[in-house]
This record gives structure tokens, C-alpha cells and sequence, in this order.
């Protein structure tokens, strides 16, 4: 039994383009995140890939991910999840704000510590352990059982939602998770053991 799971990073928004901090803004895709997309949906056509559910978040630019995905695959109408245990962490007052005009303002290290380490969340907003902390509990209990079952699973969400997600999958640890930065439309393709740890993670980039 193939126990397949697909994740994939929302192409680029519109906020990504301008360099602000999103969050959870509901901002939609750019241009050339609709490309990324449709990009992403060829190489899983390519790959002959369907799926049997997909999952995504509860903001705009993951689930228009989703759907140009599901259109390339032929599957445009197959059954979606949205929750927002899958949304983007929370980027509390910085959301909004130039990524520059941050580190101007606050300095790069400090900056760099807001996006990327563990545990360390922004004024106002989530670290990537809160994040976690909702995204764990809803892949155990909503998308894991349906990968055991030999369910082909799509998930479309967001770069630090699915840092969370990669880490348990990778066994990072979080020295190692602040290196890991996760492309925009790129599909990373997951076959889990019975015991659903990883038996083989494939990165697709055209």
C-alpha cells in the first residue's frame, strides 16, 4: 500500500512581491505565484499524480495553491479541507510591515530571530513552536489517518505552517529547523513507512 502525501508552500503573493511580513493577512497570489502553481501542478501531472483529498488553510493564497494544483491534475473538483490550523504563523505587529524597514528598525539578527528560530515569536504574534503547536495535533488527527489508509494527500499551505510539519517529518531539530527555508510552489512528495515515520521525501523543481 502506498501511503503518498504531497505538501507544498502557496506560490507568491502578493505581499511576498512587495517584501512585507503577512501572516495571517489574507493576501492573494502574485502573477508569478499563479505561474508557480500551475508549474508545481504540471510536475505532479508529470509525475502521473492524483489525489484522494486535499488539504489547505483558511486564507486565500493556499487555497488558490491548492486549486490551480487540483486543475492541473484534472481534479478540479475533488474534496477540500480548509482549516486554519494550517494558516501561516502570526506574525503579530510586524505584520505588514517591509521586511527592511524591520531590520532598519530592529536590526538583522533580531530580525532573522523573529523568522526563523523556534521559539522565539514576534511582538504580538506566533513562534514557530505556536505554530506547531496547532498544525501538529491537526496532521495527527485529520491528515495522517487518511495517509495511513493509502490516501493520496495534498497539502497547501504556508512556509512556516509547513516548517512545522517538515521538522517532525525530517526530525529536525530546532538548532537545525532555523536553516530551513522552504520554496514557494515547489511539491516535496512524502512516502511514509506503516510505522509513519519517512521511508522517502522527493523534492520537485522544474
Amino acid at each position: 500500500m502506498e501511503r503518498l502525501m504531497v505538501l507544498v508552500r502557496h506560490g507568491q503573493s502578493e505581499w511576498n512581491l512587495k517584501n512585507l511580513f503577512t501572516g495571517w493577512k489574507d493576501v492573494d497570489l502574485s502573477e508569478q505565484g499563479m505561474a508557480e502553481a500551475e508549474q508545481a501542478g504540471r510536475l505532479l501531472a508529470g509525475r502521473g499524480l492524483t489525489f484522494d483529498i486535499a488539504f489547505t488553510s483558511a486564507l486565500i493564497r493556499a487555497q488558490r495553491t491548492c486549486q490551480i494544483i487540483l486543475d492541473a491534475v484534472g481534479q478540479g473538483r475533488l474534496q477540500t479541507l480548509r482549516d486554519q490550523a494550517l494558516n501561516e504563523r502570526d506574525y503579530g505587529d510586524l505584520s505588514g510591515l517591509n521586511k527592511d524597514d524591520a531590520r532598519a528598525r530592529w536590526g538583522e539578527e533580531q530580525v532573522h530571530i523573529w523568522r526563523r528560530s523556534y521559539d522565539v515569536e514576534p511582538p504580538g504574534g506566533e513562534s514557530l513552536r505556536d505554530t506547531g503547536a496547532r498544525v501538529w495535533p491537526y496532521y495527527m488527527t485529520e491528515i495522517l489517518p487518511r495517509v495511513m489508509r493509502g490516501e493520496k494527500v495534498l497539502v497547501a499551505a504556508h512556509g512556516n505552517s509547513l516548517r512545522a510539519l517538515v521538522m517532525v517529518l525530517d526530525r529536525m531539530s530546532k538548532e537545525t529547523i532555523p536553516d530551513l527555508n522552504l520554496d514557494t510552489g515547489v511539491p516535496m512528495i512524502y512516502r511514509l513507512n506503516a510505522d509513519t515515520t519517512v521511508a522517502e521525501k522527493e523534492v520537485l523543481k522544474g
